[in-house]
This record gives C-alpha cells, structure tokens and sequence, in this order.
C-alpha cells in the first residue's frame, strides 16, 4: 500500500480520499449513521484524507464529518474544507466564515483549507477586492489552517494566473478524469501545479458517475485490461505521479470496498501502453455522444422553479449515449414525476451562475424538453 509526497506539504496521503459531498441518502436526507460507519471504515483500512465543504448536503455535510471523526478518528486523518467565497462580502467575513467551519467540524484546525471553486469572476470580485488571501494565511500563522489552496473551475489561463500570483499555495484542487484532459485545467494544469511545488488534489474522477456507467461497447475495451470501468477511469489518474490524491464521493460500503482495493494496487507509471490506448478508444466512443458535460454536483439546485436539473441532464445524456429516445423518455419521466419538468425553465440565469461547468442550463431546457417531455 503505497502513500503519496503532497506536493510541499508535510503530508503522505493514501491515493484514494473521502469526497463527502455524495454520502448514503435515506430519502431526501443523509443516511447519518451509514455515512459515519463507511468513512470510520476506510479510515481503518488506510484511507487518511477527508474532503468536505461548507454548502454540501444543504449544511450538513461538515456536521456529519465531524460526527464521523470522533472517538480518535480526527487524529488519523488530514481534514479539507473549503471556504465558501460566495459568501464574503467584506473582509472580515473570511474569518467569521472559517470560526464557523471549524465550530461545525469541532477541531481547532485545519490541515487543508481551500477557497472553494474558483473562476475569474470570483478572483477579481472577491478575493482580490476583500483581502482573501492575507487573511487565508494568516489564519495559516494563527495554526488555523496548515496548507492552503483553492479548487478550480475555469480555463487553463486563469488557472496559471492564480497559481504564479501567490508563492503562498500549498496546492490545489481540479477536476480531472480521461473525458477531462483538455477541459479547465485539464493536463497542463496538472503539471503545471506539479512544477511549482503543488499537491494537486482530483475530484470529479469518474464525472460524477458517468465514466463508471459506460456502453456495453465501451466496458468491453475497458475490460481488456480484465478491470472494470471504474478501475479503469481511477487508474487513469493515479497513473500520473502529479496526483496527490484522488476523491471519491462514495455513497454505500460497496463502493468503498471495491475503491479502497483499486487504490491499494496502485503506483505512479502503472499503465500499460495498452491500457492507455484502450482508455483512448473508450474517450473517443463517449465523446462521440455529444453529451452534455455535467457531473450531478447539484450546485445548481438553486433554481427558483425547483426544476431537477441534474437529473433531467443525466436522463438526456443516457438518450444521447444509449441512442433510445423511448428509455430517455422514461427516464425523464422519473427525473420530473411529481416536480417541475424543463418546461417551466424561466431562463433566469440564476442556476448558471452557480454551475461549475458553466453550462448554458437555460439554453439546454427547451431543446431537452422539445425531445423527450
């Protein structure tokens, strides 16, 4: 079982972490006990690195992250939180927000602490005007926070020119899978990071599930490598010595399981030439679907008509990928039972100034709809 360097951070990680934004669901609440035991059990068996955030699960997510860190388990683990710079309106909400974060998670500090999701706008309307990052490190000096970062979503541009504006990042955070190589940060941000000293942490890996639901056409290349889908799309990442750690947002003890034992077969330069050009093949198919590029994150469950919208993308991306307009219907028909359908879409932008992916929601509505409502 092999633990990775963290850029220069004083920390070795298991290449596997605990994404703590999709956990166990016992309706429309979190299943609290099952998620306590699963994170309690992959703490046991290696796993040292726990990523959460301020708005996940509704509020609840740093809550049930500390329930889940008692009876010694905070001393095992490097905790990561984000800072939910939407919410700062002047200076001195940095650090009201972080007392707040380190109340919920009943700790004294952090060992990773990032500002959460970053993009142009938010740099130059936020960070920079309101003092963010002098406050960011001097929490650091207060022994507040230990490592400091942001995670990303926006181009490659302005991932460098966050990362040469400050020598004071410990590292970052990006999304990364093989669908992803060129889209935000993508590889050259990988490495990039990697060249200044950075960890550099993975989320969305598998796309928020759709690399791990492939076509029968596409799991029998993957399945060459006598791996499955999910192997696969992981392998691709701990494959490059860049990554520090991988998240994954594990919602039952099935997934963790079959996680932890991928993670603990891995190493750096592990794939085969083969199983890179299988990867390959398995892009090129997927990307052929035209699909549209959401990972069910559920940010932009803000919407004012309460449209579903990560589910009525996941019914029309299985249409476009399954080539079935009857299952598409279907699907969509589940996704809406009892709730607003893309119909009622207003266009208001509201949703789209919280998507990570900078989807054009509003655009997409009507053309889902006049296909499949």
């Amino acid at each position: 079982m092999e633990y990775r360097n963290f850029g220069k951070a004083e920390a070795k990680v298991f290449p596997l972490g605990f994404g703590m934004m999709r956990l166990p669901m016992a309706g429309d609440k979190v299943d609290q006990d099952e998620a306590i035991r699963i994170v309690r059990w992959a703490i046991d068996n290696g796993l040292n690195y726990v990523d959460t955030a301020y708005m996940y699960h509704d509020g609840e997510s740093e809550r049930i992250t500390a329930l889940a860190l008692q009876d010694g388990y905070r001393e095992k683990v490097n905790l990561a939180t984000k800072c939910p710079v939407w919410k700062i309106e002047k200076p001195e909400d940095f650090d009201a927000l972080l007392e707040e974060q380190l109340q919920k998670l009943q700790t004294d500090h952090l060992d990773f602490y990032l500002l959460h999701s970053l993009d142009q706008e938010r740099w130059n309307q936020t960070i920079l005007p309101h003092e963010v990052l002098p406050r960011l490190l001097a929490a650091k000096k207060a022994g507040k926070v230990r490592n400091i970062g942001f995670s990303f979503h926006d181009s490659i541009e302005t991932f460098k020119t966050m990362v040469d504006y400050w020598d004071q990042w410990d590292f970052c955070q990006i999304q990364l899978n093989y669908m992803d190589r060129n889209h935000q940060a993508g590889i050259e941000g990988l490495e990039y990071a990697a060249s200044k000293g950075l960890g550099v942490v993975i989320m969305e890996p598998l796309r928020g599930g759709y690399l791990a639901n492939v076509p029968e056409n596409v799991e029998k290349i993957l399945g060459q490598s006598g791996k499955s889908p999910v192997e696969m799309g992981l392998d691709f990442l701990w494959n490059r010595p860049e990554v520090s750690v991988v998240l994954s947002g594990m919602s039952d003890m099935e997934q963790v399981r079959q996680n932890m034992e991928f993670a603990k077969r891995t190493r750096p330069g592990m794939l085969t030439r083969e199983e890179q050009s299988w990867i390959a093949q398995a892009e090129e198919i997927l990307r052929s679907h035209a699909t549209i590029a959401c990972t069910g994150c559920n940010y932009c469950n803000v919407c004012l008509n309460q449209i579903p919208i990560p589910q009525i993308f996941t019914a029309y991306n299985e249409c476009r990928t399954n080539m079935s307009i009857s299952e598409g219907k279907k699907k969509y028909g589940e996704a809406v039972e009892g709730r607003n359908g893309a119909d009622v879409c207003i266009g208001c932008g509201v949703c789209e100034s919280q998507c990570p992916q900078h989807l054009p929601i509003s655009e997409w509505m009507p053309k889902i709809y006049d296909l499949l409502g």
